[in-house]
């Protein structure tokens, strides 16, 4: 039996079921034979060449998942039995049979009872089912669990744990063939008998194939063939979206991957780790328990992080545990990949993954909240929690999926591709950005352990056999610091200066130079940009209307006219037409001070505010509004990359600036290198980290007119 069993996989099942479910007598069903001398689609013929048996048209699986609950895996190996043809009409009646198999051979739960009636009456019946098997070591024999069935303790013959190690650990799709034997004399024994059985997932996996054929495509191709594979089509979408679709993959490639995507709803946030891997879990939102998720100390058995590749979290505002140190325990784990329940510490290997919804706009909760707002309240602002995200995607940057979506071409059967998926963790290659750069110093531990495991489990997915250059290092690298640095903007607005080293950077190790990586919502380093500006034009850090701080520009013109001074970009806010009127007003009284040129009677002045972040107009505009004027009078731009802090009253009173450390901070982010300080706020210095306030030079003022006279550069 076990030569039968170890037969080529293909050949074997059909030969085993073709007179259970009545397998047309055709050439070897293989889809590798299907001629595709109709089709144009170069990438579809270089699949079939470099890939026969592997693959599989997804139009089919499409056609028939949107009307049947079943895993596509299932699914794709019925189909590759089916309708491995270039036959329309066969297809078509391939599908049907398909169709027919699924409705009388899949066990549906709520259908158990009558299925083994059938069973009973007819003596034999073919299910489809999970199946698992564990060694009963009192009984010294291999017993059988079917999931949808319901049954459990059902003898196997040794044959099949011992061909299909998988049966072992956690269980298989299988078409099983079972007998029911009564038999009055042994009551005890289990009537139902295993007669045949032969996994529906993929038994064995020659990797050296996988990174073959890799070589035969090139980048761009490899990544339309990996969104093929999990259902999608590829021309549908930017190189960004594709991207980030593919990181969606990056849990079922790395070890201990902590990601966290949230979006709107219709985005297929949850498609892959559902349908596309049975190595994955998604448990859905709602009450979980410690025992369920680690480990149960009732029956010493580990729980989900111990069973599955990548633990997948649905709608994460509903996660709740009903244990007190749940949260703690899962904050162990996404740190170290390891927990302690009793006397024991347990290691596991699985990623966890976190999706939910955004209700509202991404800009509306960046100005009134931050990016991790939709998690539940006990960990909404536990920054210890999130600090140990190693990636966050930003899900609103996908659309909507729409039907045309949806690829009708050939990709991998979903088996083989969750197969070599799950062969690939077994790899690391985290020190691949090694070779050609180095982090810069704003990154602390838990950051370079982020980026290194999202590079690592990026270059897995797009060049599987590790062969990369240093362009291709470079965008991935620049990607994964994107996605953690989304995790610590968030973090710093949860926790405030513990977490303000978020400027992420690295460095080129043969010209050393540093490259800045910004994260797109945030607008990040190019607010305040490098060179001479127009005179007139000057930037502030400051807090907005919505109590956030942000960046704003004030544009000024002078031309000729009768001393006018017209202001407009803040509506009707009354206290910044105040703060405008405060600085013109200083500057007709006190011109003489700063220049004998400047002219206001023959002059009309005109102001633009700019709200650059989108924080709501600020009210602390006096000084920088002076400074802005003087530059427009005296045809003289400020220095260059300056960042004007501080306010003065009527009188020219200097105001201290509050939060010194997280003001510098989104200075840094901004792209300055200079300040404009007043000196009153030297002594609050102390409270800014070193390494923060050695990004800048700073440039300390002592009255309005100092502030204009080292804002311009005059000595």
């Amino acid at each position: 039996m076990k030569n039968e069993i170890e037969k080529d996989y293909e050949v074997l099942e059909i030969e085993q079921f073709e007179d259970d479910f009545d397998l047309p007598q055709e050439e070897p069903l293989e889809i590798s034979h299907r001629v595709l001398s109709d089709t144009s689609d170069v990438l579809n013929e270089r699949l079939n060449q470099v890939f026969p048996g592997r693959i599989v048209r997804k139009d089919l699986t499409k056609k028939i998942k949107e009307g049947a609950n079943v895993p596509v895996y299932v699914l794709e190996y019925l189909l590759g039995m089916y309708c491995a043809t270039n036959d329309e009409d066969a297809i078509n009646e391939g599908v049907r049979s398909v169709k027919k198999i699924l409705a009388e051979n899949f066990v549906r739960p709520d259908e158990a009872q009558k299925i083994i009636s059938k069973l009973r009456e007819r003596g034999t019946y073919t299910v489809i089912d999970k199946v698992a098997v564990r060694l009963n070591y009192r009984k010294d024999i291999y017993e059988a669990e079917f999931s949808n069935l319901g049954i459990r303790e059902v003898p196997i013959s040794e044959e099949y744990p011992a061909t299909f190690e998988r049966l072992l650990s956690g269980g298989i799709w299988c078409i099983v063939q079972l007998e029911y034997f009564y038999d009055e004399g042994l009551q005890t024994r289990i009537p139902f008998v295993i007669a045949k059985l032969t996994p529906i997932q993929m038994p064995n996996l020659d990797m050296e194939e996988v990174l073959a054929g890799r070589a035969h495509f090139s980048k761009e191709e490899w990544i339309d063939v990996m969104l093929r594979s999990i259902g999608m089509e590829p021309s549908k979408f930017s190189f960004r979206v594709k991207m980030l679709l593919l990181a969606r993959m990056a849990p079922l490639v790395e070890n201990n991957l902590n990601l966290c995507e949230l979006g709107p709803r219709g985005t297929g946030k949850s498609h892959v780790y559902k349908e596309i891997s049975p190595n994955s879990i998604l448990v859905s939102g709602g009450q979980t328990t410690v025992a369920n998720l680690f480990y149960n100390m009732a029956n010493k058995t580990v729980g989900l992080v111990g069973m599955w590749d990548c633990v997948a979290f649905d709608e994460v505002a509903g996660i709740t545990f009903k244990d007190k140190d749940g949260i703690q325990i899962m904050k162990d784990f996404m740190a170290s990949g390891s927990f302690a329940r009793g006397k024991e510490e347990k290691n596991a290997s699985a990623s966890m993954v976190f999706i939910g919804n955004i209700n509202q706009s991404v800009d509306v909760l960046l100005k009134t909240s931050h990016l991790f707002d939709p998690f539940p309240e006990a960990m909404a602002y536990d920054s210890a929690f999130f600090d140990r995200m190693h990636c966050y995607l930003p899900g609103w940057e996908i659309p909507k999926y729409m039907p045309n979506f949806f690829t009708n071409e050939y990709g991998f059967i979903t088996d083989y591709l969750s197969e070599f998926l799950r062969e690939l963790r077994k790899t690391s290659y985290a020190d691949a950005l090694d070779q050609y750069f180095k982090l810069g110093n704003n990154l602390n531990q838990r950051d370079v352990i982020a980026i290194r495991k999202m590079v690592s489990a990026m270059i897995k997915l797009i060049y599987p056999d590790g062969k990369v250059n240093k362009e291709e290092v470079e965008e991935i690298l620049r990607f994964s610091l994107e996605c953690r640095r989304r995790v610590k903007e968030q973090l710093k607005k949860i926790g405030g200066m513990e977490f303000y080293d978020v400027n992420f950077s690295y460095i080129d190790n043969e010209s050393f130079a540093e490259e800045y990586v910004p994260v797109p919502e945030q607008g990040g380093g190019k607010l305040i940009p490098e060179g001479l500006h127009k005179p007139g034009q000057v930037y502030t850090v400051a807090r907005g209307k919505s109590n956030m701080l942000g960046v704003f520009k004030l544009e000024t013109e002078m031309v000729s006219g009768t001393g006018k001074f017209e202001r407009t970009g803040f509506g009707t806010e009354r206290e910044v037409r105040e703060e405008l009127d405060t600085a013109y007003r200083y500057l007709k009284a006190n011109s003489k001070d700063i220049s004998g040129s400047i002219v206001t009677l023959t002059k009309d002045y005109l102001m633009h505010l700019q709200d650059l972040n989108g924080v709501g107009v600020t009210n602390q505009l006096a000084l920088t509004a002076f400074i802005a004027l003087c530059s427009a009078a005296l045809h003289k731009p400020t220095v260059s990359s300056l960042a004007i802090l501080g306010n003065i009253s009527f009188s020219g009173t200097i105001a201290k600036v509050e939060e010194l450390a997280n003001v510098l901070q989104v200075c840094l982010d901004s792209g300055a290198k200079k300040v404009l300080l007043p000196i009153i706020s030297a002594s609050d210095l102390v409270s800014v980290p070193p390494e923060l306030m050695g990004r800048f030079n700073l440039i300390f003022y002592e009255s309005p007119e100092d502030a204009v006279f080292k804002a311009l550069g005059v000595e």
